[in-house]
């Protein structure tokens, strides 16, 4: 692909790029499956519903009153060189460059640091579950190559578990934490797993997916660890 492929846009959001007003772009495709996944439309590679000349043109109709522009998908990072390209251009606006990836391409990472102020990275689960949950061998460890990339650069970043209790458990989300901790990062997520349906195949509980959420061991033990911890139900 010549350019990226927008499938969706958020014009305003205070909750994307930590405490800046920012844009949202949705970049389709994705390298891996989740269980979770809720955005599903997102995944296939191909053209994507917004032109991107005319979103850019929009963009810089937001100087002055957006602060960020936070790439999000899908998987940004699947659109490579296309995607420096993009994000260099809305820098050069005066834009900061946030952007939510699940660590597929830490070689992309690396090549885009100097473009991105600010990273949501998730961490879905212990190697143990990682490939049941996302339906690859490898995304595990090339989640954890991310988070060592952008851990090297001192910027910020949010680390968050979606905790779906189907593959963690409350001693996973204490290894994910510690281990988050231990590469130096200082903000971490644990975000409520709320599913798209309910049905007796579906093997969650109300009970089960609240669980962590009312553990006050759990949550002040994983709150000792970062300078912020966002419980998100």
């Amino acid at each position: 692909m010549s350019d990226i492929q927008i499938g969706g846009l958020v014009s305003f959001t205070t909750i994307d790029y930590p405490g800046k007003l920012a844009a949202v772009l949705f970049l389709v495709g994705c390298p891996i499956r989740c269980a979770y996944c809720s955005n599903p439309h997102l995944i296939a590679v191909g053209p994507g519903e917004y032109d991107p000349e005319r979103v850019f043109e929009w963009i810089k109709s937001r100087v002055g009153k957006l602060e960020a522009i936070v790439f999000s998908g899908g998987e940004a990072l699947m659109h490579g060189p296309a995607l420096y390209d993009y994000m260099r251009r809305v820098r050069e606006l005066g834009f900061l460059i946030g952007l939510h990836t699940n660590g597929f391409y830490p070689e992309n990472l690396n090549a885009a640091t100097d473009l991105i102020d600010w990273i949501g990275i998730d961490y879905k689960a212990t190697q143990t579950n990682y490939e049941k949950l996302t339906g690859v061998n490898i995304a595990y460890d090339r989640m954890i190559k991310s988070l060592d990339v952008w851990a090297a650069t001192h910027k910020p970043a949010e680390v968050r578990v979606t905790v779906d209790p189907r593959f963690v458990s409350t001693d996973d989300l204490y290894d994910i934490a510690r281990d988050v901790a231990a590469r130096g990062f200082k903000n971490f997520a644990v975000q409520k797993y709320i599913p798209h349906f309910e049905d007796d195949a579906h093997g969650t509980t109300p009970a089960m997916r609240n669980a962590f959420f009312i553990d006050e061991n759990l949550r002040n033990e994983i709150n000792s660890m970062f300078e912020t911890v966002a419980w998100r139900e």
